[in-house]
C-alpha cells in the first residue's frame, strides 16, 4: 500500500508567482494510483472539487473557517495569490483514498491548544489500518508545541485502533512542523508506521515536481510503501 502526503502551500509555487495551481498538484499527486493521499494547506473553495481531479475518495478536516464565501475566495486568491492567502480562503487538510477503498470511521479532533491558531488531526479507518493525516503548528522556536500536537494526533489515531480491538496498524502523515532524528523524514514532512512492515520514507526530487519552470509547492511530497 503506497501512502503519500503532499503540503500544496495553497496551490503556489517556489519561488512566488502570480497564479496557484491546486488541480495541477492534485493530479499529480494522484496520477499513479496512491492508495491514500494525504493533503495539507489547501483552500476551502477546492475541497468540493478533490475527488473529480483525483479520481479518489476524499475525506477532509476544516482548520480555518473563513467569513469569505468559498467562490469569493477562490476569485480572490486567483485575483492576487500572494496577498489573500488563508484568512481568506480558509485552510483544510485531506485524506483521499483509492476508488472502492472500505471506510469504517472518519473522525476529527483539534489538536492546537489555547489561543494558537486552529489545527486540526483527522483519521479514517479501512481494513486493517488507521490513517491519520495532520498539519501541526509552526514554531520552530518551542519544539514543544508541535511535539504536543502530535501526541494529540496519536492519541486519535490509537483510540480508533482500540475501538475496534483488530490490531490495526497505526499511520500518521502530514506536515509536522519538526525535525526530529527519530522522525523519517529529513525535513518536516513525515510518514510515521506503527504496526506494519514498510519501506523507507522517500520524497520526491524537485524535478518531479517541475511545472512551467516553477517548483509547486514550498514543500516536496514523502512517501511511504507499507505492507
Amino acid at each position: 500500500m503506497l501512502i503519500r502526503s503532499w503540503n500544496l502551500f495553497h496551490g503556489r509555487t517556489f519561488p512566488a508567482g502570480d497564479r496557484v495551481y491546486l488541480r495541477e498538484m492534485v493530479e499529480l499527486a494522484s496520477a499513479d494510483g496512491p492508495d491514500v493521499l494525504c493533503l495539507q494547506e489547501l483552500p476551502l473553495w477546492v475541497l468540493g472539487r478533490l475527488e473529480e481531479w483525483s479520481g479518489m475518495t476524499s475525506f477532509d478536516a476544516v482548520a480555518k473557517r473563513t467569513l469569505v464565501p468559498r467562490p469569493l475566495g477562490r476569485l480572490l486568491q486567483r485575483h492576487d495569490p500572494l496577498r489573500f492567502r488563508s484568512a481568506v480562503t480558509g485552510q483544510a487538510n485531506a485524506i483521499l483514498l483509492a476508488p472502492g477503498t472500505e471506510v469504517g470511521t472518519h473522525r476529527r479532533v483539534r489538536v492546537s491548544e489555547g489561543g494558537r491558531e486552529r489545527r486540526v488531526c483527522h483519521a479514517v479507518r479501512i481494513p486493517g489500518y488507521v490513517i491519520g493525516n495532520v498539519h501541526a503548528s509552526n514554531d520552530f522556536r518551542n519544539p514543544d508545541v508541535p511535539k504536543a500536537e502530535l501526541r494529540r494526533s496519536h492519541a486519535l489515531i490509537q483510540a480508533l485502533a482500540e475501538e475496534w480491538d483488530e490490531g490495526d496498524a497505526r499511520i500518521l502523515a502530514g506536515d509536522f512542523n519538526l525535525r526530529d532524528p527519530e522522525l523519517p523524514g529529513p525535513n518536516i514532512d513525515h510518514v510515521v508506521v506503527a504496526g506494519a512492515a514498510h519501506g523507507p520514507l522517500v520524497v520526491w526530487p524537485d524535478e518531479r515536481r517541475r511545472h512551467n519552470g516553477r517548483v509547486l509547492s514550498d514543500h516536496a511530497p514523502v512517501e511511504v510503501t507499507v505492507g
